[in-house]
């Protein structure tokens, strides 16, 4: 009901008045559990007494300073809203028992959208498109991962220099009851518990990795949905002594893990990236759409790419989707053309690493392929254009393109860039051969507080 009511767009205040009455209503829940994520897209969650949340929900306020990428200490107090529409159900057995989950939106001292939560950036996007256009913008993520040895084996890493898989197999291959079967069993039923909607799960290419796919939604859902998959990943990982990684390619030598994107746009139900008589069966505005992804490909890659890390992913050698180009059949493209119907008719962009930041990555994918550029290149789709192999050369183009200053404003920009930037600089400039400690140590994602404050 939860999920049907956020899909059919019921006014907020009748759903914030529903679950309010719920929450007191309901004697079993003790807390509720707020989340929300900052500009590199790490999950941040709050737990609030039930009781102190029903009373105090518009007046939350928290220290945005101690915040990557929010505000300066001299200006800290932000403020958290309540998406009543973004409400979870999480199982006890898994996260603890008496809590449910809902998505917070940070609130500026003005009471607006504050600039560095792309969730409500995000947010505020895709309602300007459905009020003027009657557009719904939809997205689907296949989210690949690892599991390895030892609970958090990303932080120990500095100390252990490797990571240990727990299984050997491969492609599709797990038996019944060994260690990866038994967590993506696990997840998965989470998941359903969760009303995901699961589609398929199985072991991917290489050894020790998984994906755990469901159903396409709405792009804020999407782009909570994927915060939750990785936090239902780590959580259960670690009550097997085990760690979920989403880094994009924490092993050399075997696959690295990816984040297909895969998007469409639907206007009063009807899919509007279908045309059975066009190329490749999609229509002319699909067609728009991915040149304007074609043309800002370099200029967007560090927020598809958002780590010094995600560059060893990018080579080809592995599959890696790093020419910028457009094809039905070549994986090694930047953007895809699946085979698809009228219902399932999209456009997939295979060169997003899974530890972006999920707002980030649909917030620039959807404003771009609907108000970006077009390149006056011949042969867009099929130029020799590659995407960078390097974080630095990433940083420069996000940093010099003007189309970054219009997504994102200047302010949030500079803060991104500058953020990549230290982690970059706290890393060797050549990536070589093998995983160095800092690229992990200084990963946005796994954020070792006690290492960043050492060095």
């Amino acid at each position: 009901m939860a999920k049907e009511q956020r899909k059919k767009r019921v006014a907020p205040d009748v759903i914030r008045e529903e679950r309010l009455k719920y929450l007191t209503d309901e004697r079993r829940i003790k807390a509720v559990t707020v989340l929300f994520s900052d500009l590199e897209g790490r999950l941040h969650m709050l737990d609030y007494d039930k009781k102190f949340l029903v009373k105090s929900y518009d007046n939350l306020t928290f220290d945005g300073s101690s915040i990557r990428g929010f505000t300066a200490q001299r200006e800290s107090d932000l403020r958290l809203g309540i998406d009543w529409s973004a409400f979870y159900w999480a199982p006890a057995d898994v996260f603890g028992a008496g809590k449910v989950l809902v998505f917070g939106e940070v609130i500026d001292k003005n009471g607006g959208t504050y600039s560095a939560d792309i969730r409500g950036v995000l947010k505020k996007f895709a309602d300007e498109q459905y009020a003027s256009s009657g557009y719904t913008l939809n997205a689907a993520n296949e989210i690949e991962g690892f599991l390895f040895e030892g609970v958090d084996a990303e932080r120990n890493f500095y100390q252990t220099g490797k990571f240990e898989y727990v299984n050997q197999g491969g492609y599709y291959h797990s038996l019944p009851g060994d260690p990866l079967r038994e967590f993506i069993d696990t997840t998965a039923e989470v998941q359903r518990a969760m009303g995901f909607e699961n589609e398929k799960d199985h072991p991917e290419v290489a050894p020790s990795q998984f994906e755990i796919n469901y159903t396409y939604g709405d792009v804020v859902t999407a782009a909570d949905q994927i915060q939750l998959y990785k936090l239902i990943c780590r959580q259960v990982a670690t009550q097997m002594g085990m760690s979920a990684s989403f880094l994009p390619k924490p092993v050399v030598g075997v696959n690295g893990s990816g984040m297909h994107t895969n998007v469409s746009i639907t206007k009063g139900g009807k899919n509007l990236f279908w045309d059975p008589k066009g190329e490749e069966k999609i229509s002319k505005l699909a067609w728009q759409f991915t040149d304007r992804i074609l043309t800002h490909g370099n200029d967007i890659c560090l927020l598809l790419n958002a780590s010094v890390n995600a560059y060893r992913r990018l080579d080809p050698h592995f599959e890696a989707p790093n020419q910028i180009k457009a094809s039905a059949t070549d994986r090694g493209s930047m953007v895809r053309i699946p085979i698809g119907n009228e219902k399932s008719a999209r456009v997939e962009v295979r060169s997003v690493g899974p530890d972006a930041n999920p707002y980030m990555v649909l917030y620039s994918i959807f404003k771009t392929g609907l108000a970006g550029e077009t390149a006056k290149i011949k042969n867009l789709r099929q130029a020799e254009r590659y995407l960078p192999d390097n974080i630095y050369t990433a940083i420069e183009n996000f940093r010099g393109a003007d189309w970054t200053s219009k997504l994102l404003g200047a302010d949030v920009k500079g803060r991104y860039a500058d953020l990549k930037q230290a982690s970059a600089d706290r890393c060797p400039r050549l990536l070589g051969t093998i995983v160095k400690a800092p690229e992990v140590q200084f990963h946005h994602d796994v954020y070792n507080q006690l290492l960043w404050n050492i060095f």
